[in-house]
């Protein structure tokens, strides 16, 4: 009998196996795209992020001047030095006098012009002593047309049909690298070992990291944390980049958003389609970069006066209430209103830091509030109803029993507007500007006006 019911047992699972008619790749496939990121960086939680544009940063451009900002930097509550690259330029057939940043002449070197390695070391000790993390600009897609990989390894890059070397889109002044050459790729995963052993920094912005491919990221991601844990962030909106590679993505798609409501092009309801986009298409504990300007925006499409107007500080706390990672470029804090030339030396306007105080507020209400904090560590993100939903971008964060209230005038019209299933009065305003109550569920809101409601 009791071979008998093993027979039994065994045809039964045979039964149910040849049912399962899923392709065995499929599955697995399925499997990959609905996986977390695995690795969650606990330091990051409530973090901003501030990029680093040493060359414009003072008349020296050097790391040592940098660094006497950093306490500066530190007063106003930046989490994380997002520097760019930090590498000698490219000088065969670069732009400008100065060349791109971009166009990295050495991998395993710093500009001189920047300092010496030892500096940058110092400016890294210097930041951790102040409780601020350390992330460095890496171009994995390609290298300037002097690379010191061309003296022996030309085989790194790829090459036309005619043997010549090929630049990606328009970019003339930079060559594109070969993957599918293994020894590129051991030569590339060391040289981004090197600055996290050599240097302690935090981890890394990728370049166009959606044109190298996710393999290489995902093959080289362990590599790195098994020296240390790193924070990766990709200028990218490829999903599977999030998948085992890295923990946060560009939000470009909600930068154009915000560009066309200011233009009077969108409005609020285009903010909740893009926020259940995002939630349909993302891992849900990856986060996004969420920002009003950085050195591409500003060099190549304006400021953020030139984009944004008066709508510019709604925006900011739109950046940091939404629930992805924001970010301040180098001038930011000063109002910069010029355009900064890309290949050329052109020092920030830092007048008196205009705009420091207004981001020191809205840091410090991330830092203080759970519900604001970044990807899966926030709340949920509700939409809250009113009768000027075009208008007004309602929303609640919510967890558990805790909420707070986001209203945003999207126009540059004053509006009045009925909110439905909340009372006003139950709450308390943390930060807010041209917004009244009118009653208990009735408001007026100046244009671009803005207020954040903690019950």
């Amino acid at each position: 009998m009791k071979l008998l019911g093993m027979i039994f047992i065994g045809l039964i699972v045979l039964i149910l196996v040849s049912c399962d008619n899923t392709n065995p790749k499929e599955k697995a496939t399925e499997q990959v795209t609905k996986k977390e990121v695995s690795l969650p960086v606990e330091w990051t939680k409530n973090a901003n992020m501030y990029e680093v544009n040493i060359r414009q940063y003072s008349q020296e451009g050097t790391f040592n001047a940098f660094a006497k900002e950093l306490p500066r930097l530190k007063k106003m509550g930046v989490d994380i030095l997002w520097l760019m690259p930090i590498h000698p330029v490219g000088v065969k057939n670069h732009k400008g006098s100065l060349g791109s940043y971009y166009a990295v002449r050495d991998y395993k070197a710093v500009a001189p012009e920047y300092g010496t390695i030892e500096d940058f070391k110092s400016l890294v000790e210097k930041a951790h002593s102040l409780g601020m993390y350390v992330m460095i600009d890496w171009v994995a897609n390609h290298t300037s047309w002097d690379n010191v990989w061309l003296e022996k390894h030309d085989d790194y890059y790829e090459k036309d049909s005619t043997g010549n070397f090929v630049s990606p889109f328009d970019w003339t002044d930079v060559i594109a690298l070969d993957y599918s050459n293994a020894n590129m790729r051991e030569a590339m995963a060391e040289a981004l070992k090197f600055w996290i052993a050599e240097t302690d920094i935090d981890g890394y912005r990728c370049d166009v990291a959606g044109e190298v491919p996710t393999d290489f990221w995902e093959w080289v991601r362990p590599q790195l944390d098994a020296i240390k844990p790193v924070f990766m962030l990709a200028e990218s909106e490829k999903p599977d980049l999030l998948n085992k590679a890295f923990n946060m993505n560009y939000g470009w798609e909600f930068h154009h958003l915000m560009n066309s409501i200011a233009k009077g092009e969108k409005n609020a309801k285009d903010v909740i389609s893009y926020v259940q986009h995002e939630k349909d298409t993302y891992p849900s504990n990856s986060y996004m970069l969420y920002f009003l300007t950085n050195h591409d925006e500003n060099s190549w499409n304006g400021t953020i006066k030139e984009r944004l107007g008066e709508s510019a500080d709604m925006f900011a706390v739109l950046t940091y209430t939404l629930g992805g990672m924001p970010l301040t470029y180098s001038g930011q804090e000063s109002a910069n209103e010029k355009r900064l030339e890309f290949f050329e030396k052109d020092v920030i306007d830092w007048k008196d830091y205009p705009k420091q105080d207004f981001i020191s507020q809205l840091i410090d209400m991330k830092h203080k509030n759970p519900l604001l904090w970044n990807g899966n560590y926030g709340g949920e993100f509700v939409p809250v109803i009113t009768d000027k939903d075009e208008k007004v971008l309602s929303f609640s964060k919510t967890k558990g029993d805790e909420h707070i209230i986001v209203l945003l005038n999207l126009s540059p019209e004053e509006v009045s507007a009925n909110i439905k299933d909340v009372e006003l009065t139950a709450y308390r305003p943390i930060m807010l500007k041209g917004f009244e109550n009118t009653s208990k569920t009735s408001f007026k809101m100046q244009p671009w006006a803005y207020v954040v409601l903690k019950k």
